[in-house]
């Protein structure tokens, strides 16, 4: 299968469907990077403009939820729909980083310093596993797939059981206390979004190289944000709870 990406969003199927590219415009490797970094771009520029809202005693919260949900619904169309991805994704982007400028506040008011470090890691780990990638320190084989599909799926289901049980106010253990395996747990949490970043590398080759649509570099540039976003997240609660323990 073609493909395979532990990231929702970026699906098997993607490149099976009888579409006709003759006399198009195909996806490139250098396209895509492109599309991902003006999608960068949007989203700080957005949470930076959310971050300093907060600071400046508003209150984000509703920027924050309305952020959240818009960003999950055109995630969810998006992963339908890829060629709507150039229309979709610079929106995705905005409210992705409302949500994310509101939360790095939050985090920052209560342990200053703090979103730096988790930017400058996320950072990190991008790089290094690029680099790994591209050198095939770490190629990204059927099994490999295979697993890190199984490992985000179960973390997915984990994290949507601990959000139902917390409306009957019920809280899952471990999951979000700073205990040693509370940590243990956010960092094999970390481990795994940051394997999902190998799987999107081998998503936009893999388009490039069967001369995909155009509008696959968008698409393409969205489930590579829609990991970074969730690896910088994860970074944020795992140094809180580092944190918490000083």
């Amino acid at each position: 299968m073609i493909g395979r990406s532990g990231n929702p969003t970026l699906r098997d199927d993607t490149f099976e469907r009888p579409e006709i590219y003759h006399g198009m415009e195909v996806m490139t490797i250098n396209g895509t990077v492109n599309k991902a970094f003006i999608t960068l771009i949007i989203l700080i520029g957005s949470a930076f403009s959310t971050w300093m809202l907060y600071f400046d005693g508003y209150n984000v919260l509703p920027m924050a939820i309305g952020g959240a949900l818009v960003g999950f619904v055109l995630a969810l169309i998006t992963s339908f729909k890829p060629k709507a991805a150039p229309f979709l994704v610079p929106i995705y982007a905005i409210a992705e980083g409302m949500f994310i400028g509101a939360i790095s506040a939050q985090y920052e008011w209560r342990t200053g310093g703090i979103t730096l470090q988790a930017v400058l890691l996320t950072m990190g780990v991008f790089l290094a596993l690029l680099l790994a990638y591209k050198t095939r320190l770490i190629k990204a084989t059927e099994n490999f797939k295979l697993g890190v599909f199984a490992a985000t799926g179960g973390i997915a289901l984990v994290y949507i059981i601990s959000i139902v049980l917390s409306f009957f106010g019920i809280r899952m253990p471990y999951l979000h206390e700073s205990t040693w395996v509370g940590i243990g747990i956010s960092l094999v949490i970390v481990i795994v979004a940051a394997l999902n970043l190998v799987l999107d590398f081998d998503f936009i080759e893999n388009g490039a190289e069967q001369g995909a649509p155009k509008y696959m570099e968008w698409y393409g540039a969205f489930g590579l944000m829609v990991t970074l976003v969730w690896l910088y997240l994860e970074m944020l609660r795992l140094l809180a709870k580092l944190s918490s323990r000083d």
